[in-house]
């Protein structure tokens, strides 16, 4: 059986890079006494795979995990309180989910990721862009410079942002392309935000607290993308 894993990282653990975040699953998955499948072969190892990279320093609500089991003992409840039993404090299991034999593994599916932004100052708040957010996304054309193992290059962000809007409550919430041919990351929406806003500095990062809200998969098509949450392809047993 195939298993979708939805989980949060937030708190300190945020500050743990992704192959640790492996090794602790990797852990939990044998402290919960969870029948995954191995690889076969001189080093076998457990069969899962992540959705996608989380950067260093941001929370998120909507990590994805997929493994294989063996036999599954017990219903998707049950597994993920045992999980949440072997996890610590700043990961926590949202869900466990059966997929069917059609669904692709989990990082191939990304198409899209949403995201909120708040500065960590209270005081702070993206109120400031309101006035310049229908204007910035009339654009035919973003353009960008992405750093690369090669050194820079310049990149068109305007089609990968899906939605991009400030809450009321001051909170910037955006969703953008985060497949892997045009994978746009937070900090490019910020600077290019920025910049057309007039400001002469680049986005304080350091002060803005970044949450990965959801991860989407592309139902639909290129031209007529329809976003749905990976967990969504998935459903209980």
């Amino acid at each position: 059986m195939k298993v979708r894993v939805k989980f949060a990282k937030y708190d300190n653990m945020r500050f743990i890079g992704h192959l640790d975040v492996m090794r602790f699953f990797q852990k939990a998955l044998r402290r919960a006494g969870i029948d995954v499948a191995y690889s076969t072969g001189f080093s076998p190892h457990q069969i899962m795979s992540f959705a996608s990279p989380l950067g260093v320093g941001m929370c998120s609500y909507g990590e994805y995990m997929d493994i294989e089991l063996r036999s599954a003992e017990g219903k998707s409840d049950e597994i993920c309180r045992r999980l949440n039993e072997a996890c610590v404090p700043g990961i926590e299991v949202i869900s466990v989910k059966a997929l069917p034999e059609t669904a692709g593994n989990a990082m191939a599916s990304v198409a899209a990721a949403g995201y909120t932004a708040h500065f960590k100052d209270s005081a702070s708040d993206f109120h400031f862009l309101e006035g310049f957010m229908n204007d910035f996304l009339a654009q035919d054309s973003i353009i960008v410079t992405k750093e690369t193992k090669k050194g820079t290059s310049q990149m068109d962000i305007r089609p990968g942002i899906y939605e991009c809007k400030v809450t009321p409550e001051g909170i910037l919430a955006f969703t953008v392309d985060a497949s892997s041919g045009g994978n746009i990351k937070p900090a490019l929406l910020l600077g290019a935000l920025w910049k057309f806003a007039g400001m002469q500095q680049e986005p304080p990062l350091l002060g803005i607290q970044l949450t990965r809200t959801e991860i989407y998969t592309n139902t639909g098509t290129q031209e007529q993308p329809v976003f749905v949450s990976l967990e969504e392809v998935g459903e209980d047993f």
